[in-house]
């Protein structure tokens, strides 16, 4: 049986060309369930979509926009052991408003589970963690010590920064080599979501990060040195927005930027290049060598 798994959802990633950059990928087609679960869906829904497809679930998946990481919380499930679930996102996803399932409550959903033990994010950098927004954070999660934020600094505002261990290019690395010694022995799930590339890295439906593909990967070899990656996926690449229901198309237009005027080829074409770096690393299947990072330009602010 397969250790990786692609579910298409909508259309984000091209099968065939997926398949020949990370052999034996199993392929699924969801595309029927795309519309449903988009940005947001009912418990019902959601557990249908479980029931029909936990016994497809691998070690690893690969699955389409970020409006569908609400879905991570599914692949957590076939985890029966402590863990620590680490995730590299431009959002927190910690959001504690309804809907129970949306792709920016996720985390709250995965806090939920007895054998998750903590929960990293790397690379915030919206404006969720800034005044008012961050008051709608997970804070139990936060003040029990098992949810932790290491957003970019330079995306902060001013009356912010105090409030989060933030991180900045210059020291980002260091930050990094330290947290991941500190996870030696212990079992982590990691989940990428695309958008916390930068823009030039990779083409998502939602506001970009600052990390590079490179930056990823490092990160990951770091990890990979001292603790044991019992699972992951990568998810956020560009789609055209799609949705089955009224008030899931109405809250989920408004939550969204602007949407990147790009053919949905060349969206993939570019995404690809950036799956190639960080898939191999994160799934232990013959990584590429690391390379140093190539310095980009990064504006403060969004």
């Amino acid at each position: 049986m397969s250790r990786f798994l692609h579910i298409d959802l909508d259309g984000a990633w091209d099968h065939r060309v997926v398949q020949d950059a990370a052999p034996g990928m199993e392929y699924l087609d969801a595309r029927h369930w795309g519309p449903q679960l988009r940005y947001c869906s009912t418990r019902k829904i959601v557990e249908r979509f479980y029931r029909e497809l936990q016994e497809r679930l691998t070690k690893f998946t690969l699955f389409g926009s970020g409006d569908f990481h609400h879905l991570s919380a599914l692949w957590l499930r076939k985890i029966d052991e402590p863990f620590t679930l680490i995730s590299f996102d431009n959002h927190p996803d910690w959001d504690t408003r309804p809907p129970h399932w949306c792709c920016g409550t996720w985390i709250s959903r995965a806090l939920k589970m007895a054998n998750l033990e903590q929960a990293y994010i790397w690379g915030c950098g919206n404006f969720e963690l800034n005044w008012p927004h961050r008051i709608f954070a997970n804070y139990r999660g936060i003040r029990a010590g098992r949810l932790h934020a290491r957003p970019w600094g330079e995306r902060l505002n001013r009356a912010s920064l105090p409030h989060w261990r933030h991180m900045a290019r210059e020291n980002w690395r260091e930050m990094f080599a330290a947290f991941a010694e500190g996870l030696a022995g212990q079992k982590v799930y990691i989940t990428v979501d695309m958008d916390c590339l930068a823009s030039t890295e990779a083409v998502t439906n939602w506001e970009s990060g600052l990390f590079t593909a490179q930056d990823v990967a490092w990160a990951l070899s770091e990890i990979n040195a001292t603790a044991e990656i019992i699972g992951g996926d990568v998810c956020g690449a560009y789609s055209p927005l799609n949705y089955a229901r009224f008030f899931q198309k109405m809250f989920g237009k408004n939550d969204h930027p602007a949407q990147r005027q790009i053919a949905l080829e060349k969206a993939q074409e570019i995404n690809l290049r950036a799956f190639r770096t960080i898939w191999p690393q994160l799934t232990q299947a013959t990584p590429a060598p690391v390379e140093a990072p190539v310095a980009i330009p990064v504006k403060a602010g969004l």
